[in-house]
């Protein structure tokens, strides 16, 4: 058979010999031996510390260990019967589809080893560009195990680029063997889904003090329902007079043969005035459980599957007991049992671990991001919605000592709809350093999650939260508010040392959502709301969604006035006038570190005009005075005729 032809064009006999490559660097496994690392290379076996099952029954473990100056991760896959092969993908929301994968599969003769990926029907392809290096492959006693790695990011536009924040993998034990890869598709295999943190600080654990004492914060000995989500709420009562500790570090105690189906743990503090709590135990969304336990949600612990143990800096601890503490504290603990396995007991909880002698530093925790109010609403059928919430530079300038203080760890959350989430601070109208940041966030996987580095806020910095929201499968407007189906965006930032500022957060202004209502009824030919005589939720639920109306609310929430919230631990706002505040203004955006395989391209590629994508008013084309009376100007227009979408 011919394989040139005079008429084989050069990029044809490339792409030939690129497919051919991409076929012959898929390795054997069986007689594979891993290479000799070089000098400088870690020796990933021997400091695998973080490990995590993927399976509800326990077949499949994953260990990894990263190295930040390499810019690598290394992964050891573990299973206890390998049959003909093992699958383990990373995508952006954990669906089959679009995914990065790695393979090891046999054809019923020998078995094999390669990169590869997943287009949108799911069916599987070999990678030309093999990224995932094969260190060793061997059977144990225990079972299986594969060991290989691969670098953050490898500029291959089929490979998941390994960011801080959370991992969606997936994961499939292969029943058959696999006689071409082209007849494999994901879709149609029995595959798992698992979230993790794959980057994590590479800091050295703190050492605890000899004094440290143990406090167990434990479920009753309960009997896991056979359903697949549940969250069970156990109310604990602390020691009488228990004088004042600091909490030094926390970490999960989890029942033996449960590790797959405890999938998040938290301790919440009750409010202080609070001076009686009934003894519960039972499911969190019970309409028997006690009224006061929705007064128990202040964040003392937290903890989801694959988090190590958490410890406070050298010079802070997280106050417990003593005057103005609560004697009450509520432990929820989220089971994920989609095997439905019956009968299954359970103890699981935290165990805080504090002492009696006091850190110099108390730390504290503080709500940043939307105030939870219905006037902030994503409007239905939203790929990517944003909101941000603000606190202002006049209220860390009101609140913050003159040295600022420090935030060492922090805690995102929104509901169902929440995609992503991103806290950075912004010092002179410049953005200077991300808080935190998770592109692939999910509601169902929250843990505190220790900076890698600590960042200073100052007196006058200004800290803006944005959450990225999606309702494509919804028809009505969601709003802000406390109820699974409504939407939050909060990041709980820990920090010391502890000051009265418990809560920065900001919503826009009502008057000037009022003036949206206004406009879009009017537009779509209303004669107005009647805006004093509906709430807000019966306003947003009339109004007509349109690619307009989406567009326009995202305008006004990015440019008109907000009302801060910049509340003492008292729940009252510090002095001041707070109402139709300015959006504080971003001049310079961060702009993200290259990775190594970027260097080379960045150097040539040009800039380009981007397309500005918005309606009517935005600061970037008026001043500020302009801009807080366009919305006036609009509904002017808009009478006249006169409206343009800009």
């Amino acid at each position: 058979m011919r394989l040139l032809n005079k008429d084989l064009r050069l990029q044809d006999v490339a792409l030939m010999y690129a497919t051919l490559l991409a076929v012959l660097v898929v390795l054997l496994v069986a007689p594979y031996q891993a290479p000799s690392a070089p000098p400088s290379a870690p020796s990933p076996r021997a400091a695998m510390s973080h490990h995590v099952p993927l399976d509800p029954a326990g077949r499949l473990q994953l260990a990894w260990n990263v190295s930040y100056s390499r810019q690598e991760v290394y992964l050891e896959l573990r299973a206890k019967e390998l049959r003909h092969g093992l699958l383990l993908g990373m995508s952006d929301r954990g669906e089959p589809t679009d995914a990065d994968l790695i393979l090891l599969w046999d054809d019923g003769h020998k078995s094999y080893f390669g990169d590869a990926w997943s287009d949108a029907q799911g069916r599987v392809m070999l990678d030309s560009q093999q990224d995932y290096q094969l260190l060793e492959a061997r059977n144990t006693p225990e079972g299986f195990c594969l060991l290989f790695k691969r670098p953050f990011n490898t500029c291959d536009p089929h490979d998941y680029v390994i960011e801080e924040g959370t991992v969606h993998l997936i994961y499939a034990i292969l029943e058959q063997p696999v006689y071409s890869l082209q007849k494999l598709n994901v879709s149609r295999l029995q595959t798992g889904l698992q979230r993790i943190l794959l980057l994590r600080p590479d800091t050295p654990t703190p050492s605890l003090p000899r004094d440290v004492r143990a406090l167990e914060v434990l479920a009753p000995n309960i009997v896991i329902p056979t359903q697949e989500t549940t969250y069970w709420c156990y109310t604990y009562q602390l020691p009488p007079r228990m004088p004042k500790n600091h909490i030094v570090m926390y970490e999960a105690v989890v029942s033996a043969g449960n590790e797959a189906i405890v999938h998040h743990i938290e301790v919440f503090e009750c409010s202080p005035r609070t001076d009686a709590m009934p003894q519960y135990s039972g499911l969190c969304d019970s309409k028997m459980k006690p009224h006061s336990l929705n007064y128990c949600r202040h964040v003392l612990a937290a903890w989801a599957l694959g988090a190590e143990a958490f410890y406070y800096p050298p010079d802070a601890g997280l106050p417990l007991g003593g005057e103005g503490s609560s004697r009450f504290l509520r432990l929820e603990v989220h089971y994920h049992n989609p095997l439905l396995i019956s009968g299954r007991h359970d103890s699981s909880g935290i165990r805080l671990w504090y002492s009696p002698s006091l850190r110099r530093f108390d730390a504290g925790i503080m709500e940043l991001g939307l105030v939870y109010t219905p006037v902030m609403a994503i409007p239905p059928r939203q790929t990517d919605f944003q909101l941000t919430g603000y606190c202002t530079a006049k209220c860390t300038r009101t609140a913050l000592p003159p040295r600022g203080i420090h935030i060492f760890a922090s805690q995102l959350h929104t509901h169902l709809a929440g995609r992503a989430v991103r806290t950075v601070l912004i010092r002179g109208g410049r953005e200077v350093e991300i808080v935190q940041e998770d592109k692939h966030y999910s509601t169902h996987y929250q843990t505190i999650r220790i900076l890698r580095k600590m960042v200073t806020v100052l007196p006058g910095d200004d800290l803006l939260t944005k959450c990225t929201y999606n309702t494509e499968d919804r028809t009505k407007p969601t709003v802000g508010g406390f109820g699974i189906m409504e939407e939050m965006c909060v990041n709980y930032v820990h920090y010391y040392p502890r000051i009265q500022l418990e809560l920065c957060k900001s919503h826009v202004d009502p008057s000037f959502l009022q003036k949206y209502f206004s406009l879009i009824n009017r537009y779509h030919g209303g004669e107005g709301c009647s805006c004093s005589l509906t709430s807000v939720e019966e306003e947003f639920s009339s109004v007509p969604w349109d690619t307009f109306s989406g567009e326009v609310l995202s305008s006004l929430y990015s440019t008109s006035p907000i009302t801060m919230h910049c509340n003492q631990s008292t729940a009252e706002l510090f002095p001041g006038n707070w109402e139709r505040q300015k959006i504080p203004e971003v001049s310079v955006e961060l702009q993200p570190h290259p990775y190594p395989c970027e260097l080379g391209r960045l150097a040539t590629q040009g800039g380009g005009p981007t397309e500005p994508s918005c309606y009517l008013c935005t600061q970037r084309e008026h001043s500020w005075e302009e801009t807080v009376s366009c919305w006036d100007r609009v509904v002017e227009q808009l009478l006249s005729k006169d409206v343009q979408r800009v």
